[in-house]
């Protein structure tokens, strides 16, 4: 005959209950065990300072070749600032540590003037863009130098002497031409004013390109050349 349901779980029940009941009776009691042993229990501070050591490491690892250069430069003056103040050195360890101040600011002044310098000067093209004569150019040198501006001078006298050249076919027009290219060119038919053409070029450059201010011997040396480049056509005029 077959039981009755209730009787089935009169007798399901308690056995259900004795294999659940051990695991529910009490909370846990202890965390699982770590398989890489106990835990560690470390203060706040030594977290913080772990934390901090591992930023500076990470630090150091990206930093580049010039921060590494001025950590150790800043570590060495620290060193010389404890000597100082730790022994009877002290004195002797300032006037190390300005003595080093004063080189490097020397050397930093030394090398933004001639970066500047180098930014300033150079060579460019003779001429600009109008389109002017020899005489043009001549007479345009004049009047600046009647009035006393003397860099706008020698640039329109330079002008002058290239223009001439290329006017009488010592050299060929070249748009772009500096006033080096200019007075190796000419120096080159004309060898008996090939120093004097270079010494131009680069008075031209320094005053036009540069930061030498121009000068009323500048533009009188440069008036000089173009006379005597005028007298060296007829000669060779004559020659042929």
């Amino acid at each position: 005959m077959t039981p009755a349901p209730s009787a089935v779980l009169s007798a399901v029940v308690p056995l259900f209950v004795s294999l659940v009941g051990p695991l529910t009776a009490s909370p846990i009691a202890s965390p699982i065990a770590s398989p890489f042993g106990p835990p560690v229990d470390i203060g706040r501070d030594q977290a913080r300072q772990e934390a901090e050591g591992k930023l500076l490491r990470s630090g150091y690892e990206q930093e580049s070749p010039v921060d590494w250069l001025w950590r150790k430069f800043d570590e060495f003056l620290g060193d010389l600032l404890d000597a100082g103040t730790n022994s009877a050195g002290g004195v002797m360890s300032l006037i190390v540590i300005v003595v080093i101040l004063v080189v490097l600011a020397a050397l930093l002044l030394w090398a933004l003037r001639r970066m500047s310098r180098r930014g300033r000067t150079g060579e460019g093209a003779v001429f600009d863009q109008a389109e002017l004569t020899a005489a043009e150019h001549r007479a345009a040198a004049g009047r600046h130098a009647a009035d006393g501006n003397w860099r706008a001078a020698v640039q329109e006298r330079l002008r002058a002497i290239a223009r001439d050249l290329e006017e009488r076919a010592i050299v060929s027009p070249l748009p772009g031409r500096t006033a080096m290219e200019l007075a190796e060119t000419a120096g080159t038919a004309l060898p008996s004013h090939a120093a004097a053409l270079r010494q131009a070029a680069r008075v031209f450059d320094d005053i036009a390109y540069g930061d030498v201010p121009g000068t009323r011997q500048a533009y009188l040396t440069l008036t000089a050349l173009d006379d005597s480049l005028r007298k060296a056509r007829i000669s060779l005029d004559a020659a042929t």
